[in-house]
């Protein structure tokens, strides 16, 4: 599961928009929401779908040494924080599914079916 994430899928892109515009930065139990167009289609549409494909498992890298690790933290923190601000500033096109971020991890289906 990915926590504190979710797709909402509209069957119309007009719906998709108007819920996007006016959810934008909506506080939810203190955070606000962060929505943007979804870049693909989720698991769950792309079996719908039948566009499904597995990918293969990410292999974690071995852990450095203590005294790098610091260092790699900083550097990832870095790294992290740029591109985090340069995928939110990138449009996505318009599309019937919405990725939505910064939720609460305690957040389901059903507070999500209430609001959108």
């Amino acid at each position: 599961k990915m926590r504190g994430q979710a797709f909402v899928i509209f069957k119309e892109i007009a719906s998709a928009s108007n819920a996007l515009r006016t959810m934008q930065g909506f506080p939810f139990y203190d955070k606000p929401m962060r929505i943007a167009y979804a870049k693909t289609d989720s698991d769950v549409v792309a079996r719908m779908k039948g566009t499904y494909k597995e990918r293969p498992k990410k292999i974690k890298p071995p852990k450095p040494a203590p005294s790098e690790e610091k260092k790699e933290k900083k550097k990832k923190a870095a790294n992290n924080a740029d591109s985090a601000s340069a995928n939110s500033t990138v449009e996505q096109p318009p599309n019937q599914i919405l990725f939505l971020t910064n939720l609460p991890e305690e957040t389901n289906e059903m507070m999500l079916s209430m609001l959108f």
